[in-house]
């Protein structure tokens, strides 16, 4: 079919008439179907089972410290767990500290010690007049909260193929005090699927920051979430790489097995230099007298090491790919010559990002709940909740089964076509 552009004023109309009586057939339907959030489905929940019976009433409960997990003690996580997450994100086992269930948890933490007692030895952020943050966008709903939750000003930095746009990033945390941070999502990112470039990893780790406090807040999320055995990106280690050019203290990185194993159930951990961890564990001496060490040990021997990690990965694959391709493929035929949306293709992650004609993301949203289909609200991968172009959708395939995925996804194109049909013929008044 022609690009919808293309058409005149009558056949928008004829086809608008057409697309109305499917779309009142479907919402007759009365169908409850949800794409509103990444989460992982019951099949790949059931993944993970075996930890359940990993630990038992007969189970020696005596990690390699020699302390017992039932009890007080080991601050910053058992070895094991330690080996375990250290090696999912690439880092020196000595240069991480194991938490409870969130990364999310220790993001907002992060945030609050700075806040409250600054970083290794800053004027706390709640003493300055302002603290700002930057934020590649579209991005992660939830890291925005955090900051805006904060009363941090959030400022937008636009994506490209290749990360965040690193010559306003370098320009802005160079000239700029008030900048105590950045959020991001270097690998498969929410929502776009994008991995950093060399480039861009080499650059962060080259920043020359005006606030000697600057921190990268390094979310590795879905560092191996790969979809695909023979197509997967890679992403350099950026701890080294700052350690390399001689910002060894610049980054926080960030990492759970939230998606791994069980949601609310996993073990989070962060990373950073030596001086960083430091200064984490003098909070956690007062915060905690210790995570979930019973979790931790439950963890390390379901999985064994990170080769048996990375072959869990593979199954979770084995069940979210095949949902990846129905959307993508149902966009591309549908969707894939008529000139109102674009998309990207991601080789691992959770989500998919659908760019709307401007001005339409917020009505195709509530068309598609109007037809029983809940997705994650317009406006959500920016800041405030603000598009400034009201296009970006972010559309999250994992948690329903195929035969509800394929149906929300020809709701929710149907959607986009009736709103932008809507858009081009407001455009012929």
């Amino acid at each position: 079919m022609a690009a919808y552009r293309e058409l005149g004023r009558e056949e928008l109309l004829e086809l608008k008439e057409e697309l109305e009586a499917q779309f009142a057939e479907v919402k007759a339907k009365g169908l409850k179907l949800d794409m509103s959030r990444g989460k992982p489905s019951k099949a790949q929940l059931d993944l993970s089972m075996g930890m359940m019976d990993v630990l038992t009433s007969d189970s020696d409960l005596i990690c390699e410290e020699g302390v017992d997990c039932r009890n007080y003690g080991v601050l910053d996580g058992i070895k094991e767990a330690k080996q375990l997450l250290a090696d999912m994100i690439e880092v020196p086992k000595d240069n991480i500290v194991i938490f409870g269930n969130s990364s999310l948890n220790v993001m907002y933490d992060t945030i609050a010690r700075s806040f409250t007692h600054g970083v290794m030895g800053s004027t706390p952020w709640c003493k300055l007049d302002k603290v700002k943050f930057l934020c590649p966008v579209p991005g992660y709903d939830r890291h925005f909260a955090i900051t805006e939750y904060f009363g941090i000003e959030m400022i937008n930095v636009p994506m490209t193929e290749s990360g965040p746009d690193m010559d306003l990033i370098e320009k802005l945390v160079s000239s700029d005090p008030a900048i105590k941070g950045i959020w991001c999502v270097p690998k498969y990112s929410n929502p776009q699927g994008i991995t950093y470039s060399d480039e861009t990893v080499h650059r962060f780790a080259c920043l020359e920051p005006a606030a000697e406090d600057f921190r990268i807040y390094w979310d590795n999320a879905y560092g191996i979430h790969h979809l695909y055995e023979d197509k997967q990106d890679y992403l350099i280690e950026i701890l080294m790489e700052c350690k390399k050019e001689g910002h060894p203290d610049m980054v926080y990185k960030f990492a759970s097995t939230s998606k791994i194993s069980f949601p609310g159930s996993g073990i989070a951990a962060i990373a950073a230099s030596d001086a960083n961890l430091i200064d984490i564990r003098k909070q956690m001496k007062i915060q905690t007298i210790g995570h979930d060490k019973v979790n931790q040990l439950r963890h390390a021997r379901f999985f064994g090491d990170i080769h048996g990690m990375v072959q869990h990965m593979k199954k979770h694959a084995d069940i979210i790919r095949p949902k990846f391709e129905i959307v993508l493929g149902k966009l591309k035929e549908e969707l894939g010559e008529l000139e109102i949306g674009s998309w990207m293709e991601p080789r691992g992650g959770y989500f998919i990002s659908f760019d709307a004609l401007d001005g339409c993301a917020k009505k195709i949203v509530e068309k598609a709940k109007e037809a029983g289909v809940i997705m994650t609200e317009a406006g959500a991968t920016f800041p405030y909740g603000k598009d400034p172009h009201d296009s970006n959708i972010r559309i999250a395939p994992t948690f329903p089964t195929e035969e509800e995925l394929a149906m929300a996804t020809d709701i929710f194109i149907l959607s986009v076509k009736l709103v932008s049909i809507e858009k081009l013929l407001s455009e012929m008044e």
